[in-house]
């Protein structure tokens, strides 16, 4: 416990020997990812290099109450699967308007 109040303390009792790294395998990792491709195709040169931490994931915020809070929705019903993968353009309406408007125009005409 005292070896990690003090990091001085901590700094002089490490042996690096004894960790389960393996720094050959490190330090080659580093070395193909500094590796850089060109290609002559249409003279097109790019380099990517990214560096960067990747942000927290938060599942749940601090407004979340997850003991007694409400249940936002249940599973959805058939309906809503259906409506969720039917895109919008190829649903058919529920009666069929062409119909009805075609049988008015007959009653008209006699």
């Amino acid at each position: 416990m005292l070896a990690f109040a003090s990091p001085a303390l901590a700094q002089e009792s490490l042996d690096v020997s004894r960790l389960p790294v393996d720094l050959d395998r490190i330090q080659r990792g580093l070395r193909e990812s500094a590796v850089r491709e060109e290609r002559e195709g249409l003279n097109l040169r790019y380099r990517v290099q990214v560096y960067g931490q990747a942000p927290p994931i938060v599942l749940f915020g601090p407004e979340a109450n997850l003991t007694t809070g409400p249940v936002p929705y249940g599973a959805p019903t058939h309906r809503d699967m259906v409506d969720h993968v039917t895109p919008r353009e190829f649903r058919t309406p529920a009666a069929d308007i062409s119909a009805l408007i075609r049988w008015l125009a007959e009653r008209a005409k006699k």
